[in-house]
């Protein structure tokens, strides 16, 4: 397991243990006095692998979009989260259905991969002079509401001397 889960090594080595007694994720639960949604989570992975569910992965696996698009469509098709999960040697159910929400809110480009970093800046991407035509286009901004100011404070002067 990983260090997101608030379930302590004995706790889930403990749930396990009476998963494998034929106890549900709810009644396991209320007996270690813990949480409901962290065991459930738990007895997801459970029913997928059995005991290796309380071993961890070492690397976060990434996957191709032809991938999670074949999967995404074939859960849509009607198979089942579980099933297909432990056919495909996923981490979770939640994951394919996390897949299927992006599917439906953003279409297949919502499958597809990210790039990494910090896009970047306009400027960094063009020649010195659109910097340069920018820097003007500044400053005649701040020149022009000096002016306005200044003449603003004069007509302010010119009402208060009369």
């Amino acid at each position: 397991m990983g260090a997101r889960s608030s379930l302590s090594e004995a706790q889930r080595e403990a749930a396990v243990a009476l998963f494998e007694r034929g106890w549900g994720d709810n009644a396991a639960a209320r007996s270690l006095g813990v949480a409901r949604w962290p065991v459930r989570r738990l007895f997801q992975r459970w029913k997928l692998r059995g005991r290796l569910a309380l071993v961890s992965k070492p690397t976060k696996r990434s996957f191709s979009f032809e991938f999670k698009l074949d999967a995404v469509r074939r859960f849509l098709g009607g198979e089942a989260a579980t099933e297909l999960a432990a056919e495909l040697g996923l981490s979770s159910p939640a994951l394919l259905k996390t897949w299927a929400r992006t599917y439906r809110r953003d279409g297949e480009d919502g499958l597809r991969p990210k790039p990494k970093g910090r896009p970047p800046r306009a400027s960094d991407s063009t020649p010195g002079q659109v910097s340069e035509l920018e820097r003007l286009r500044r400053e005649n901004a701040r020149l022009q509401a000096e002016v306005a100011y200044l003449g603003k404070l004069r007509a302010l002067r010119e009402h208060g001397q009369r």
